[in-house]
């Protein structure tokens, strides 16, 4: 049976499935392992199985950080979450559906499922757990929820201290997965707006990729924290839209989030908007990155949603100008710039 929801110690009767072999899917398992839970691992690459399993390391991406044995990987779906009854999923926002499908396949029972992704879907404009919401049937809907907030990975594979939202429109469900996630190292606290929590995850990346680019063009520390604040502004109005409660964003998955992301050295969105904002191409940036910035792809989705809902959001916007149309940086900081103030709060 999964941990009782008054518990916030793993169990060797209870092993938890994390679906996804990243940075971050990595660094969960490797902080759910610490907790004394059994952690299987679905991988895509047979090399990061392969060292799991004998080194006890990611080599791909999250290498130098040691697992203990009793996290496994394998490439096959059916045998990692055979009996599971706790699932994380941890694959980015463009192949959440297709993998979520697959793992749908071999989940019965009563299993509780977190998303930890960051995204927007393109073309559904949905975030993860609407995604899991469609594929899952009724029965599973309450024992949905979702992780976010300012954790950059290999931090919380180092057991340094984070903090982060998890969100159901369950309670219940918030409670279970805050008493799984719970360490002295790594608090969890519990919300009942997962759309809010998702949003912010999935747009401060875009906000961070601006920031990237404003600090590259060396525009100062003023337009960083201008970008900073109207971004957040941009967030909360589409946000606020999709039904979040505003005071979503006030909080670790909001403003929290996004500082981290915008400012922090491990953020591959901001280095990715670093790097334009240095002069090279979006072309240039991406063909040697090995693990996703999920802005740049999500970058689209986020526009099409501010069409979509009738949002005003320049930032967003100019960033799919940049990205998509090959808009100049130059060009671009002119159209933010000559964007009529207006209120602050409207």
């Amino acid at each position: 049976m999964p941990p009782s929801p008054n518990s916030s110690k793993g169990s060797a009767e209870h092993p938890i499935a994390v679906i996804g072999g990243g940075s971050w899917g990595t660094a969960i398992a490797y902080h759910l392992s610490v907790k004394g839970y059994p952690v299987r691992m679905w991988v895509y690459e047979p090399e990061v199985a392969e060292g799991i399993n004998t080194r006890h390391e990611n080599p791909l991406f999250l290498p130098g950080i040691t697992l203990p044995g009793h996290v496994t990987a394998s490439n096959d779906m059916a045998a990692v979450l055979d009996g599971i009854e706790t699932l994380v999923m941890v694959v980015p926002s463009h192949f959440f559906r297709k993998i979520t499908e697959e793992a749908a396949r071999h989940i019965s029972g009563e299993a509780y499922i977190a998303s930890a992704a960051k995204g927007i879907e393109d073309n559904t404009h949905k975030v993860m757990t609407q995604i899991l919401e469609e594929v899952f049937p009724p029965s599973f809907h309450a024992r949905i929820a979702c992780l976010s907030g300012p954790s950059f990975a290999r931090e919380v594979a180092q057991l340094k201290f984070t903090a982060v939202t998890v969100a159901s429109r369950n309670m219940e469900t918030a409670r279970y997965f805050q008493n799984v996630f719970t360490a002295p190292h790594f608090r969890a606290y519990t919300h009942t707006d997962p759309i809010g929590v998702q949003i912010g995850g999935a747009l401060k990346n875009i906000m961070a990729i601006a920031v990237g680019v404003a600090d590259g063009m060396e525009m100062g520390t003023n337009a960083r924290a201008a970008l900073i604040t109207r971004g957040l502004a941009e967030i909360s109005r589409i946000g606020k839209k999709m039904g979040a409660d505003p005071a979503t964003f006030l909080g670790l998955s909001g403003i929290g989030d996004l500082v981290l992301t915008c400012t922090g050295n491990l953020s591959r969105n901001r280095n990715v908007g670093l790097k334009l904002g240095q002069g090279l191409k979006i072309e240039e940036i991406t063909r040697d990155m090995r693990m996703v910035a999920e802005g740049v792809v999500n970058t689209k989705s986020a526009y099409q949603l501010t069409q979509k809902l009738g949002v005003r959001a320049p930032v967003i916007t100019a960033m799919y100008r940049i990205l998509y149309k090959g808009l100049p940086l130059n060009e671009a900081v002119h159209e933010i710039l000559s964007t009529e103030p207006g209120e602050e709060f409207e």
